[in-house]
């Protein structure tokens, strides 16, 4: 007598019982998860707090993927009413680089090599600020061609293939919906004094790079009057926050809650890399006046924003100090501010 396997159908009805009850269970959480998710978000939007409404709308507009939250709930009009509500400024001040004096070896100074990292915190979010010591250690680096069907390059995979001892993610880059490649970048992209990306000739865009002299000049300008202004390296995003020693003019909460990344300099030369975890229960993220007043209580004499979201990234001696906000892990990114090793 042949013995069969016992088929689906010729299981015991105990165990189709507990089998149909654990899907039943499971269905039933995302439902309850669904109603719950869709709840906050209508309390959110449509509840008795206006300040809440708006940090919700401005968190997902700064979003790639996530604008439609916002949409569900309101017009075009009405976003815009709120974004307007809730912004910086574009502004027409650049730096006054008078106002930094950058150390040289020199000067004897024994502390010119050091690099130190500082937690930083705030009633929405928790990050890191790193002072390189050192401006002239600082330098713009980038995939080796720009191509928006191709991958850009993890910024760690960026820090070793430099040999650099630390860096940040740098400018933005093509990423409709959310599922750019990372290969290909938008706006101004500078090296060595050359541009080696101006995606809108002629266009002014915000601007953060280093001059010949290691200072950093913060502005709004087109690639070419980023030259004339001596920048050697620098890429473009935004906004500018600090110019001159003086926040930019900034309504409501200047942004929503983001993970964020930001470059600033003191007026002795030391550079600061910030870097804001975001999108999760320990850090909801930062606005830009949040960023602006970091960088202000650190002595910045200028700073600019970089790319944030899921490519907010600060990696020192081959460890990435930050909390990604990325589930499935960094992004590839096109370019990145790299920090050399000391001499």
């Amino acid at each position: 007598m042949i013995k069969r396997a016992p088929t689906p159908h010729s299981l015991a009805p105990q165990s189709q019982h507990f089998f149909y009850k654990a899907v039943l269970s499971a269905l039933t959480a995302l439902v309850l998860l669904f109603l719950l998710f869709f709840g906050a978000m209508t309390i959110l939007c449509c509840g008795p707090s206006p300040a809440a409404r708006d940090v919700f709308v401005c968190t997902v507009m700064e979003t790639s993927a996530a604008k439609f939250l916002a949409q569900i709930y309101f017009s075009p009009a009405q976003i815009d009413a709120i974004l307007a509500a809730n912004t910086t400024h574009a502004t027409t001040l650049t730096t006054d680089t008078s106002a930094v004096t950058v150390p040289s070896a020199a000067d004897g100074s024994s502390s010119l090599s050091d690099i130190t990292v500082e937690d930083v915190a705030g009633a929405t979010f928790i990050g890191q600020m790193m002072i390189v010591n050192d401006p002239s250690r600082l330098y713009v680096a980038t995939v080796p061609n720009f191509d928006s069907a191709s991958d850009g390059m993890l910024l760690s995979d960026l820090v070793l293939a430099n040999g650099a001892q630390a860096g940040i993610n740098g400018g933005g880059f093509l990423d409709v919906g959310g599922n750019g490649k990372g290969g290909m970048p938008l706006g101004i992209v500078i090296q060595n004094g050359v541009i080696t990306c101006d995606t809108s000739p002629g266009v002014p865009a915000s601007i953060m790079g280093f001059n010949s002299d290691h200072k950093l000049i913060v502005g709004n300008m087109t690639a070419e009057q980023a030259l004339q202004s001596g920048i050697q390296e620098g890429v473009s995003f935004g906004p500018a926050l600090v110019i001159n020693g003086e926040r930019v003019p900034i309504t409501g909460n200047g942004g929503g809650l983001n993970p964020r990344t930001a470059i600033g300099q003191r007026a002795d030369g030391a550079v600061l890399l910030l870097v804001i975890d975001g999108r999760q229960a320990q850090s909801l993220g930062a606005s830009y006046k949040d960023v602006a007043d970091i960088m202000l209580d650190y002595g910045a004499v200028n700073a600019g924003n970089l790319d944030g979201g899921s490519s907010s990234m600060l990696i020192y001696n081959g460890e990435m100090l930050n909390q990604r906000s990325n589930l499935i892990g960094p992004r590839k990114i096109p370019t990145a501010f790299l920090v050399k090793p000391a001499a």
